[in-house]
């Protein structure tokens, strides 16, 4: 499983409708309405770096209400059980 993290400019009087028609889009697992340099980030999670693609040019892009969008591809998930089992000496 591919996760694409995808921030989101959004026009500032259709943030909900944009964030909900974003959640409800397919290859979108999580959308989060967030302070700071942009307005939203979704999760992107599908099975290869072509369905990435579709999802954010041809889906996430063409969300009216998006306004600008900027993507990262993520190498590796950390949860802090994996952080701790590495500083685990054999316990």
């Amino acid at each position: 499983m591919i996760t694409a993290i995808v921030m989101i400019n959004a026009e500032n009087a259709r943030i909900p409708e944009t964030a909900q028609a974003l959640a409800d889009t397919e290859g979108v697992a999580e959308v989060y309405s967030c302070a700071g340099d942009v307005d939203l980030i979704a999760i992107v999670r599908v099975r290869d770096h072509e369905q990435i693609a579709e999802v954010v040019t041809d889906r996430i892009d063409k969300t009216p209400g998006v306004a600008r969008t900027i993507t990262h591809i993520a190498f590796k998930s950390y949860s802090s059980a994996d952080v701790e089992a590495g500083f685990s000496l054999g316990e």
